[in-house]
Formats: structure tokens, sequence, C-alpha cells
């Protein structure tokens, strides 16, 4: 019997931000091929309580909450001189439980999900190796570098170089690496040194989304948002991630006051966990509300008449964009969140290149209905067409190294 360890640097429960919710249902496939034991970190209160769920999908467990705070891990970063990510979450009680699984189990393949969590991978280790690196993280740090000034600048150009170096060793040691989009596999391959490209298996594994989940006809809105009587504008995710910030804010700065001057009323809602005090104390400021983490994101999105997703830096697949389609909601957007996705420009969503195009695309679907529903309607169906989790994991047995169980035993 052939067994996987799988190690991520969240738990994959609840599957309520982008990046659990990919591994979310990457871990349950490769449940159903076999067993699985999971070496994975909590962030807080609503992880450890997910450690039931847990529990009952893994043959064997190790949750770690993680509590080093960043400036320890950033002296240990520039002591070991490797990246603050990866001396975030490194723990040694984790790295024991990944030591012992590999010894005592017939462990043929680790499933490495985020690059952070490749530290884990012993060089001894015979199997295979498919590291998940979803995105390009050492892009992003450089775009963040970009952005901002000072020791902060410093900081986010040399995790920028140091992930870099990182992402090459993973891609050196592993037998695949896989990422989210085709954009991303190209963007990541040409970072690498030709002599590690030239062997180095780097594949699309896409996101998907499940569309029964996000049906809008199950769905009852939100009272409160809908308590607001004009037009509802909506904007999801982490919302102590600075991209995400970013993208509200330029929303509340430079967006939705010039929506206000042509319809008035127009509300402009956040949703998602931890919002930052800078946003926070715009709650209530000139339509603005920032309703923070919520049990169900549906019945808020059900409740929007536009989804508005402004990110200048997107990486990736956006959850954010599906999750509205999904709910055959009408979104504007920027090219960077469509980034991966496939839909048609004016046909599945609105996608704006600066505030101008957004704002105007805005204006043009609150005030035509019928339009804004038949974009939303649109979306929907491209989402159950081209978008669910079974088309999107379709090939993870082969990547894993293996069929499914149901191929063996039909064969």
């Amino acid at each position: 019997m052939r067994e996987i360890l799988f190690i991520a640097h969240r738990i994959p429960f609840p599957p309520d931000r982008g990046d659990k919710i990919r591994s979310h249902h990457v871990l349950k496939r490769l449940s159903r091929l076999a067993p699985v034991h999971v070496a994975t970190f909590a962030d807080d209160d609503f992880d450890i309580a997910e450690e039931v769920e847990l529990a009952a999908l893994a043959s064997s467990y190790k949750l770690v909450r993680r509590i080093k705070p960043l400036v320890l891990a950033g002296v240990q970063a520039l002591a070991g001189k490797r990246p603050v990510s990866l001396a975030a979450f490194h723990d040694h009680g984790l790295a024991q439980y990944v030591e012992h699984v590999l010894a005592t189990r017939p462990i043929s393949t680790i499933y490495v999900f985020s690059g952070q969590m490749g530290q884990y991978v012993p060089s001894s280790f015979k199997g295979r190796v498919v590291v998940d690196f979803v995105d390009v993280d050492s892009a992003k740090f450089e775009a963040y570098a970009k952005r901002k000034t000072g020791i902060m600048r410093w900081i986010d150009a040399r995790e920028g170089v140091m992930l870099r170096a990182e992402e090459t060793r993973l891609a050196g040691r592993a037998d695949i690496s896989l990422l989210i989009s085709r954009q991303e596999t190209d963007l990541f391959a040409s970072r690498l040194p030709e002599s590690v490209r030239a062997h180095a298996r780097v594949e699309v594994l896409g996101n998907g989304i499940d569309g029964l989940h996000f049906d809008p006809a199950l769905i009852v809105p939100e009272k409160r948002m809908m308590e607001c009587e004009g037009p509802r504008l909506i904007f999801t995710g982490q919302m102590d991630y600075a991209p995400n910030i970013d993208a509200v804010l330029r929303a509340m700065d430079r967006i939705v006051p010039q929506i206000r001057r042509e319809i008035p009323g127009t509300t402009f809602h956040v949703v998602g966990r931890n919002p930052v005090a800078q946003l926070l104390e715009r709650h209530g400021e000139e339509g603005c509300h920032v309703w923070g983490r919520v049990d169900d994101v549906r019945p808020w999105l059900k409740a929007a008449d536009v989804a508005l997703v402004p990110l200048e830096i997107g990486r990736g697949v956006q959850n954010k964009v599906l999750e509205a389609m999904a709910m055959a909601r009408p979104v504007v957007l920027t090219p960077e969140a469509a980034t991966g996705i496939g839909a048609r420009h004016g046909t599945h969503f609105a996608v704006g290149e600066d505030d101008a195009d957004m704002i105007g695309a805005v204006l043009y679907l609150l005030r035509d209905q019928r339009q804004a529903r038949s974009m939303g309607q649109a979306a929907r169906h491209f989402i159950l067409e081209e978008m669910s989790w079974q088309s999107a994991l379709a090939s993870l047995s082969e990547m894993i190294g293996w069929q499914s169980r149901a191929v063996r035993d039909a064969a």
C-alpha cells in the first residue's frame, strides 16, 4: 500500500480563503486515492476548531498553532540567510512528525502545498515529490518592493531574491512543480536558470469552484447588506493581505466616490476576515462598510449588484472572482484579477484597464439591470461549464505518480 504525506502551510479547513480552498479540494482528492498523513499549521482559534475535520480525513496528522512573532522570524531569517517566509513556517515539532511518518509509513509521494513548506522534505527521501507553488511568490515580493520605500523596500526586495533561490532549489528537487495557471507556469519557468529549466517539469494544476454550492437560487441575500437601499458593490477576501488592502483603498479613494457622484446612495461592502485598522477606520465613511469575517460569503454576494475587484497586484487565479461569477454577479475587475480565468471581457465580466474604465463599467451595469443580469448569468454558465473542481483536478492522480484506486481496481 502506497501512502501520501501532505505538507501545507495552513490547515485546509475551513475552505474560506483562496489558498485554503485549493488545498482543501486537493487534500480531499488525494484522500480518495490513498491514505494521507497531514503536517500543517493553524493560524487562529477558528482553524483549531476545524481539527475534527482534519482528524476525520487524515490517516494521521500534526497540527501546530503558529505563534512565532514575525519579528522573531525576521531575526532567524537574517541569521540563517534564508527567506522570512521559511523561518516563519519552521517548527521543530512539525519536522519531527514528518521524520516519524517517513520512517514508519510506506510514503511514496510527498505533496508540498506552498513553497514555504519545501523545507520539510529531506534530501534522503527517494519517493516522488510534488511541489504546488500555486503562484510565483518571489515575483509578488518583487512587486511589493517596487511600491515601497526605505527599510520595507529592502525587506521585500530581499525576500523576493531569496524566495526565487528557494523556488529554483525546489524546482530542481521536485518531480513536478505545479502552478495555478499557464501565465504562472510561464513566469515561473522563465525565472529558472537554464540548467534547472532544462530538466524541471512545470505544469498547470488549475483552480475550480463548486458551482452547486455557489448557487444563487439556493441563497437568501444578507439582511444587513440589503438594508442599504441603493446599489451595492462588494469586494471579498482576506483583509490583512496587502494586495487586497491596496485594492480596497483604491476603491474607497478613487473609484467609489466617482460612482456615488453619478449614482448617490451607492454603497461599497468589504467582506472578509481580519480587516486591518486602516480599513476598519473607514467603516461608515462615504458609503463604505467593512464587515469583517462572515460565516458564509454567499448571502453577501447574493445581496450585491456588482462585484468590484480593482487588484493591482494579482498572482494566480482569484477565487473571489470565481465565487462572484458562480453567484451570477456581474464582475468589474482589473487585468491582474482576470489572469488565468479564460473568460471573455464584455460577456462574462468587464475588465477595466484604469480607474476611469472601471468607473464607467460599474455605472453602465448599475444603470442597465438587464445587461447586468445577462452578464451574471453568462458568468455562472461559464463557471459551471469550464471551472469545476472535477475537471481542474482530473490529472492529479497522474501528477502524484499513479492512477486512481478506481482505475486500478477496474484494471
